[in-house]
């Protein structure tokens, strides 16, 4: 691989099933891909210049088979959704520890890399409500 961003659905997409092709290539652990942080305003309307604690940004790891994510209650709502739509996916397991705000899923998806890229841009545009021009970047193969 000779690039790990795009910001554009097409870009992503193509960015995505190269990444899937490369981590089937060299047997590699796992893929992650991340969602770059939504751009912050050029200026602080409240007048506040004390720094923000920077959130955790949405991600998403695929290991031969199987993508792994993390999820909110609502979050997961809209990936169970999403996953209805692809006959050939499916969730094997949720986990929610005690001490997690949230739930880890794992889905089975056997698949192209196509079909797999094109599903990983859905998560990050319709289950974490990233717009559009979301930039993503592809931080581990």
């Amino acid at each position: 691989m000779t690039r790990f961003d795009a910001d554009t659905p097409t870009d992503r997409r193509k960015l995505f099933a190269d990444a899937v092709t490369a981590h089937r290539t060299r047997g590699s652990a796992f893929l992650t891909i991340e969602a770059a942080p939504p751009e912050s305003p050029a200026f602080d309307p409240d007048g506040d210049d004390e720094e923000e604690e920077e959130e955790p940004q949405p991600w998403l790891q695929f290991a031969e088979k199987t993508f792994n994510l993390d999820v909110t209650d609502a979050e997961l709502d809209r990936v169970k959704s999403l996953v209805d739509e692809f006959p050939e996916f499916r969730i094997d397991e949720l986990e929610s520890p005690d001490t997690a705000e949230g739930t880890n899923v794992r889905i089975t998806a056997r698949s192209d890399a196509n079909r797999l890229a094109d599903f990983a841009d859905r998560v990050f545009r319709e289950v974490y409500e990233r717009e559009e021009e979301y930039r993503a970047w592809v931080v581990a193969v």
